[in-house]
């Protein structure tokens, strides 16, 4: 009865447009005082407790990180590196898109953040070519969801810390992953960019203007090197290389790029502060959400519901994924880990999956939900930019999801492409 009160009155606050970490904060409240379970003092200990955590400090900074590097002109130069690489081929802006993201994503560790920074410029640039709109809209948008697989990824941070697992190790894990599901990605454009009679940019290859592509890019590129060096180099934690990450962006944009202003600090350390203040109050209402959940043994009903469909592993790992889908369409990324991990951690845990793994497929099916309505905030950050509706530009986004999809599929069936890595440093 009491789970039952507890997610109806959940998805009834969401329906009714109320902010998700609110929305889970008033639903503990009313259930408690209808079915005391517990005290409200000891859920309100339970959500203080939560925030006094080291690594949860990775989180706002490597947000931070982000918007610094994208206001500092590092964006741009990953696009020209892009463009020398690629830009020739058939669909070449298209693949620039992709192969960008794929950079900004080891940058700013957020889908939405990629398809901002990179959307912004592409988009237009794409349409300038000739690319429909839909279509380069579409691609910017499923392509930003690399921004969460390649490390630093902030969903891998969440389930690091839900689960108690390494969070350099995830970070080494979703590389991999990352790279495979952007081939498909490639591959997908260059079949539609062929069909649809999108040319690349005429110019032949350059090796002289790549390398310089590359130079002027040197210190965009040199971040992930920093951010994975340093963790696995054990110089630094993951938290302190968030840090690393934002002063490094601050003295590349400001002293070397030129194009970060000191007047512009504040505007953006406060508009990640507001960010940060919604997420840290979902992050706890949802850490005090799964301390009710374990008091009324949740984990243990789900355990024994799922096992009772089926004891094949392949089984159990596919209604995961299904159930994961529709909660990747419904609910943030961030809440969705923080309240579904600890959960599904105690039901893949006897079937002998690794938790790394899991949580690469966890992140990856959440993702998917980014940019599939209703929730699909990286099609409402692209519709932003783009100016297009929501249904338009998912129309077109349908055959990224498919390759999406079929990655997963393998990451799922094959295990050592998430764990291949990790190994290697281990």
């Amino acid at each position: 009865m009491e789970v039952g009160l507890l997610m109806g009155l959940f998805v009834l606050f969401m329906c009714l447009s109320v902010p998700i970490g609110v929305s889970i904060g008033l639903s503990i409240i009313i259930t408690l005082i209808i079915t005391p379970v517990t005290s409200l003092a000891f859920v309100g200990q339970t959500m203080v407790t939560s925030m006094v955590s080291f690594p949860l400090l990775a989180v706002p900074f490597f947000m931070l990180a982000g918007s610094v590097m994208e206001t500092g002109g590092l964006s741009k130069r990953l696009i020209a590196v892009g463009e020398e690489l690629v830009g020739r081929f058939t669909g070449g802006l298209a693949i620039v898109t992709i192969v960008t993201c794929l950079f900004f994503g080891a940058i700013s560790g957020s889908a939405p953040a990629t398809v901002a920074a990179i959307g912004t410029i592409m988009i237009p640039a794409m349409v300038d070519k000739h690319y429909s709109k839909e279509y380069s809209t579409g691609l910017s948008a499923v392509s930003g969801g690399l921004g969460v697989i390649i490390p630093p990824s902030i969903p891998f941070v969440f389930y690091g810390l839900s689960t108690n697992q390494s969070i350099g190790t995830l970070f080494m894990a979703g590389i991999v992953p990352g790279f495979l599901i952007a081939m498909l990605l490639i591959l997908v454009s260059s079949v539609i960019c062929r069909k649809r009679g999108y040319k690349g940019n005429g110019k032949a290859f350059s090796l002289k203007n790549l390398l310089k592509a590359i130079w002027d890019a040197k210190w965009a590129l040199l971040v992930p090197v920093i951010i994975l060096g340093g963790i696995y180099g054990g110089v630094f934690t993951p938290t302190e290389a968030a840090v690393v990450a934002v002063v490094y962006g601050i003295f590349v944009g400001k002293f070397v790029y030129k194009e970060l202003k000191f007047k512009d600090l504040p505007k953006i350390f406060i508009k990640n502060g507001v960010l940060f203040g919604a997420v840290a109050i979902t992050i706890a209402t949802a850490t005090a959400l799964g301390t009710v959940f374990s008091m009324l043994q949740v984990p243990a009903q789900i355990a024994t519901g799922i096992q009772m469909i089926s004891t094949n592993k392949y089984v159990i790992l596919l209604i995961i994924n299904l159930f994961l889908l529709v909660v990747g369409m419904c609910m943030d990324v961030g809440a969705a880990i923080l309240i579904l991990a600890p959960v599904l951690y105690q039901v893949i845990l006897p079937l002998g999956i690794d938790p790394i793994h899991f949580g690469v497929i966890m992140t990856i099916n959440l993702a998917i939900g980014m940019v599939t309505p209703p929730v699909a905030i990286n099609l409402f950050v692209a519709s932003s930019i783009s100016g297009l509706s929501i249904n338009k530009i998912a129309r077109e986004a349908i055959p990224f999801i498919v390759a999406f999809l079929i990655g997963l599929a393998f990451i799922v069936l094959i295990p050592e492409i998430s764990l291949w890595l990790p190994g290697v440093f281990q």
